[in-house]
């Protein structure tokens, strides 16, 4: 039996359900994070919090994430569903009323939460992987963690429809911003390279992870805007998010990164997030 979190709520998934006013149906008008779990224990769990309150503030949703205790809701999740390895999917709508464009006056959000299986891509990780580029055609607030992800999906999709691991994205040559569910790291000269935590791309909790790592093992890191022509010049890249953790990436469309296999640094950073 599945247990979900819908409000202060625990229920059993099958019993659960939800409104069809709810604006986060109408109108994706909500904000959501998903929080990977690691022998039984959340992985940076404050951080996740941290950013979903950010996502909340910046929507003008009234919901507080330490007034509503939901750190101590999502242990009692875990704990309920008896989980070891996955990750917890957690959504807040803004709340239910008819569909009009403006903000109800009074609404309550909605909370749901639930455990999602979760599968590494252990060959990509192993033995590198493919990127496509593709036109970013996202809204200019991809800092939040918004519901509306249609693009990413539609790239996504177009990425693997053509046998590439992952879509990288651009706003035009002089501008690569990130992957459609992950961030983008290139490396030259021995140095960590990736785009700057601005309103072009998710501050994802994984990029978090990676500048950790690199202070720790003394891997220069370096928050800059790649271009597409720099691409042929790189010696490594690799892309990182909470359910693919860091996966080498040895080609993009045409181009062979570095020697076209996974490069030293790369494996370092992949054994240091394992280690944090």
């Amino acid at each position: 039996m599945v247990i979900i979190l819908k409000n202060q709520e625990f229920q059993d998934r099958t019993e659960a359900q939800t409104d069809i006013e709810d604006r986060g149906y109408t109108f994706g008008d909500g904000v959501y994070e998903v929080i990977r779990i690691y022998n039984g224990t959340y992985f940076m769990l404050p951080e996740h919090l941290n950013r979903l309150q950010f996502s909340l503030d910046e929507t003008a949703i009234s919901y507080h994430v330490k007034n509503e205790g939901l750190e101590e809701l999502l242990h009692q999740l875990l704990i309920k569903n008896e989980i070891e390895n996955g990750a917890i999917y957690l959504q807040i709508t803004r709340g239910i009323a008819p569909r009009k464009h403006p903000y109800p006056q009074k609404t309550q959000p909605q909370l749901y939460a639930y455990p999602i299986p979760v599968s590494s891509p252990v060959e990509a990780q192993k033995n590198g992987a493919s990127l496509t580029l593709i036109e970013d055609k996202r809204w200019l607030r991809c800092d939040i963690k918004s519901l509306n992800l249609l693009w990413n999906v539609m790239a996504k999709q177009q990425a693997q429809e053509n046998g590439h691991f992952e879509a990288l994205l651009y706003r035009d040559e002089n501008h690569i911003t990130e992957g459609s569910s992950s961030n983008f790291f290139a490396i030259q000269d021995g140095k960590v390279i990736t785009h700057p935590a601005n309103h072009f791309i998710l501050n994802g909790i994984t990029r978090l992870a990676v500048k950790q790592v690199c202070e720790k093992l003394d891997v220069p890191f370096e928050e800059r805007i790649l271009s597409i022509r720099d691409l042929d010049h790189i010696e490594e890249a690799f892309v990182a998010s909470t359910t693919a953790e860091v996966v080498p990436i040895t080609a993009i469309d045409q181009r062979k990164v570095g020697t076209g296999e996974t490069g030293h640094v790369t494996r370092r950073i992949q054994t240091g997030f394992k280690e944090l």
